[in-house]
């Protein structure tokens, strides 16, 4: 029987516990040897470079150092990087590619939550829920919070932009709905949009049409506010924005006039800046709801993410397609 390939765990070791469970744990070392002597989380030190040297498979995660030609150099049989989290942008330096190294992402397994997340963002959105749930709270006497005029997602037009992993399982999900849905992708056809339950338009004709927006492009200098101005002047008095993606999509300076206004509603789980200060008016307006980037995996959820690791070094060591790959040549433009 040929030797198991030696893993190496590079992230904070919080996250441990509830990435691997302990049946979890057991699963990955009957694959596996599990370097024991660190979770690193830095590589420039004699201690990284030694445990390093013999390791064939980097199990990565957050708080993971920079993979570069110097961590490279100090693990000559490195094979594959597998990341426990979303992006390795941060992490995976290009020589990483340059070097044949497989790199794989458990990204899918990390949109399952997201799209969660964002679907009862929207349910909850278009029932109005924060406004009148605040009017309810404060001036019951008015009874504003009664009227039910105009809400609920039933019938209404739901824009998706981005059809990342987190929005084409938004797409899925909302298949469930009796709603008509939107895609804004540039790397999407009308064929590809129709396969997932949407009409592809451009991100004008979706804003202009749209009831609730919900966004899920990577943050990129061509989506650097893609919502600015002129786009969230296109929006529907009363259209609702949900942002489970990144804060950078969004001008916020140009939302805040909007939600101030009432106008539009939002649902923000990712701002910018990230976090806004304690006095932004985007914090404290009844018909904005402000989350602190919580959409992802977390807490019991964090458990899928370690079984899509697990598995993904099954497939790895015996020789299978992985099934969270990352090419190199797609960095340019994935989140």
């Amino acid at each position: 029987m040929p030797e198991r390939p030696l893993a190496l765990l590079a992230m904070q070791p919080w996250a441990l516990p509830d990435l691997f469970p302990p049946d979890v744990l057991d699963r990955l070392r009957r694959l596996v040897r599990l370097e024991p002597k660190a979770t690193l989380t830095a590589f420039g030190t004699a201690a990284a470079a030694a445990a390093l040297h013999d390791v064939d498979v980097l199990l990565t995660g957050w708080g993971c150092p920079r993979i570069d030609d110097t961590v490279l150099a100090a693990a000559p049989r490195l094979r594959a990087v597998i990341h426990t989290a979303g992006s390795v942008k941060k992490h995976v330096d290009p020589a990483v590619f340059a070097h044949g190294i497989a790199v794989s992402s458990a990204a899918q397994a990390n949109a399952v939550p997201v799209a969660e997340y964002t679907v009862a963002a929207l349910v909850f959105a278009a029932k109005r829920v924060f406004t009148r749930a605040h009017w309810y709270a404060h001036d019951r006497a008015a009874g504003d919070w009664r009227s039910g005029v105009g809400t609920g997602l039933y019938g209404s037009t739901v824009g998706v932009v981005g059809a990342s992993r987190t929005g084409r399982l938004v797409l899925e999900r909302l298949r469930a709905f009796d709603v008509r849905l939107l895609l804004a992708d540039p790397h999407v056809t009308a064929e590809q949009a129709l396969a997932l339950g949407a009409e592809l338009v451009d991100t004008d004709e979706l804003c202009r049409r749209s009831d609730l927006v919900t966004l899920h492009a990577p943050a990129l200098p061509e989506t650097h506010h893609l919502l600015d101005t002129r786009r969230l002047d296109l929006f529907k008095d009363g259209a609702v924005l949900v942002n489970t993606g990144r804060g950078s999509l969004v001008d916020t300076a140009a939302l805040t006039i909007h939600c101030t206004s009432g106008r539009l509603d939002a649902v923000l789980d990712v701002t910018d800046p990230e976090p806004l200060p304690p006095d932004h008016p985007l914090l404290h307006l009844p018909n904005v709801l402000v989350t602190p980037h919580l959409a992802g995996s977390q807490g019991h959820e964090l458990r899928r993410l370690g079984e899509f690791t697990v598995a993904e070094v099954g497939r790895f060591v015996r020789g299978e397609p992985l099934r969270g790959i990352i090419h190199g040549g797609d960095l340019h433009r994935i989140a």
